[in-house]
């Protein structure tokens, strides 16, 4: 439980620093933080299916955002760099690189059925009834379509439109209009 503290903790902080930087990239930077923390909350809460939606999600938000950023702030890096700011990256990325480690200490071994430990566990319940309920042959059919629908489709819209938003803002060429013609 610590970890999920010291997690909440770190997007906490990295949402202040987004809030009161004056740079947008940077913003920008701690905003993808807090996603991808976001996603480890996730997996800390046993949420891996929504884990990799807000992986997915914070990737191509972090695309769009930084495109968006660049053609509109140019920074320019000089030789001095405030201290602060150093020690915040140095902080966040040891904090980043303490909570992998944790994370990869409470995976169990390769090939360990975790959700077999526990008799009540939904695993357990779609698969001694799942034939039963759903009258599908397929038990991963039928647990997307029929025990998980709504989730599945809810995720599905998510990436949907976040494939389709980053398409419509990273294409090169823009919508011509009516009055040009063709070249």
């Amino acid at each position: 439980m610590f970890e999920f503290y010291t997690l909440l903790l770190f997007c906490i902080i990295a949402a202040f620093i987004a809030v009161e930087t004056r740079n947008l990239l940077s913003a920008v930077i701690c905003v993808g933080a807090i996603g991808f923390g976001g996603s480890l909350l996730f997996l800390f809460l046993r949420a891996p299916d929504i884990a990799i939606t807000q992986i997915v999600v914070e990737v191509l938000g972090l695309v769009i955002l930084i495109r968006a950023t660049i053609s509109r702030d140019i920074t320019f890096i000089s030789g001095d760099r405030e201290f602060f700011g150093t020690v915040v990256s140095v902080v966040i990325i040891f904090v980043i690189f303490l909570a992998g480690i944790i994370v990869f200490k409470t995976i169990p071994p390769f090939g360990t059925p975790v959700f077999a430990q526990v008799p009540d566990s939904a695993s357990q319940t779609y698969i001694s009834t799942g034939l039963e309920k759903t009258g599908a042959a397929n038990l991963v059919a039928s647990v997307i379509l029929d025990f998980r629908a709504y989730d599945t489709l809810g995720e599905a819209t998510v990436l949907f439109t976040s494939i389709i938003g980053a398409t419509v803002i990273l294409r090169r060429r823009a919508k011509k209009k009516l009055e040009e013609p063709d070249a």
